[in-house]
């Protein structure tokens, strides 16, 4: 047995890779993560745009959609489902031998709808209906504008992946709009149980950023016990928000309103540690990893970070250590001056421009080769 596998085993956590490419598909892609003991898939913008952009593994299909006049936009979902299909494929048998509990393989909507919520309910209930598999995740951004468009797909039935939450507040927002949209597909006689969701922490981005602050804070006062505290909570805010999410977690799940609605069928919304590869190399290159363990959640880490883990990984129940602690490290950013609300309000901004950007950029790639390849014929 592999780390990996004990990581869902032991941990009761299940590792997901977030990465895909056609090479995946092939041979000692997929199939081999899966034997390493891996439950899942997460993709985006970003991942999509570099396996595109790198080689030459999509070039033949694009010349034939090209030369069939598909539109670059189109192209752009023909590159992207064909992956993403022989993905769910790969997975399927576990998907079908763990009753729906993973398999899943995650595929984002366009990030330029971000902040419109009839144009992101539109497009994610189009695309369940293309995709028709049960471990499909549509991925929808927490934004103020995505919450409403989350609760709609809930209500319809539809497996959801809520991606960019970088706050607790918003993170209580996407439960309810969860358990709404659960109460209203079992008003509506729907059956919970074919529902499934994650709600996708984003985590290391928050240290970068708030140890970025604390840094200059002490910069501006050096030698002053302010300026001591502020470098002593570097590297610390990320896991203990992150571990305060899963106590939210466990007291929304284990409450009477959700409670009618499990005896229904319905599975809670796990919590899915997203962004987990350590960004600052002074740290322990599996500090997002190791130090949030636990049941009932997911770890979506890059190839690297995989395979870090499943040479030196610890398998230990970490998730719920010293709340505490967790606790006393929010309360002490506010005391040093770090403001969480407007660390949380950035991180989320520059998440949905970066996937925009990724996105707009690779359609723009691919418009030249497009005028390339007609110009070759």
């Amino acid at each position: 047995m592999t780390k990996v596998h004990e990581l869902y085993d032991v941990g009761g956590q299940s590792p997901w890779v977030d990465d895909l490419k056609r090479s995946y598909l092939a041979p000692g892609g997929l199939d081999a993560l899966l034997e390493l003991g891996v439950r899942g898939l997460t993709s985006n913008p970003t991942i999509m745009a570099k396996s595109i952009e790198a080689g030459s593994d999509y070039d033949e299909q694009f010349a034939d959609l090209v030369a069939a006049k598909s539109s670059v936009d189109d192209s752009y979902w023909e590159l992207v489902l064909h992956d993403a299909k022989g993905a769910l494929a790969l997975f399927r048998p576990l998907y079908d031998s763990s009753s729906g509990g993973d398999g899943f393989v995650s595929v984002e909507v366009s990030p330029t709808l971000a902040h419109d919520t009839a144009g992101t309910a539109s497009a994610a209930r189009a695309l369940a209906t293309r995709v028709a598999e049960p471990n499909l995740l549509v991925k929808i951004p927490a934004t103020r504008e995505g919450v409403p468009a989350i609760e709609e797909m809930i209500a319809e039935g539809r497996s959801i992946n809520v991606t960019l939450i970088f706050s607790l507040e918003r993170y209580g927002a996407v439960i309810d709009a969860y358990q709404r949209g659960l109460e209203r597909l079992v008003a509506a006689g729907g059956d919970p149980s074919a529902v499934a969701s994650v709600a996708s922490f984003f985590v290391s981005r928050v240290d970068t950023e708030i140890d970025r602050r604390l840094e200059a804070i002490a910069a501006a006062d050096p030698g002053t016990a302010k300026a001591t505290r502020a470098l002593e909570l570097r590297g610390k805010a990320a896991v203990a928000q992150a571990r305060l999410a899963y106590a939210l977690f466990e007291e929304r799940f284990t409450s009477d309103r959700f409670a009618s609605l499990a005896v229904r069928g319905a599975r809670v919304q796990r919590p899915l540690w997203a962004s987990t590869s350590t960004k600052n190399p002074a740290y322990p290159d599996l500090l997002y990893v190791d130090s949030l363990v636990g049941p009932d959640t997911v770890n979506t880490m890059p190839p690297q970070t995989l395979q870090a883990f499943a040479d030196h990984g610890v398998v230990a129940r970490t998730v719920d250590e010293d709340l505490d602690g967790a606790r006393a490290t929010i309360d002490g950013l506010a005391e040093v001056g770090v403001d969480l609300a407007d660390v949380t309000d950035q991180l989320e901004v520059e998440g949905v421009a970066s996937f925009a950007k990724s996105f707009e950029e690779l359609l723009a790639s691919l418009e030249q080769k497009a005028v390339a390849l007609g110009a070759a014929r």
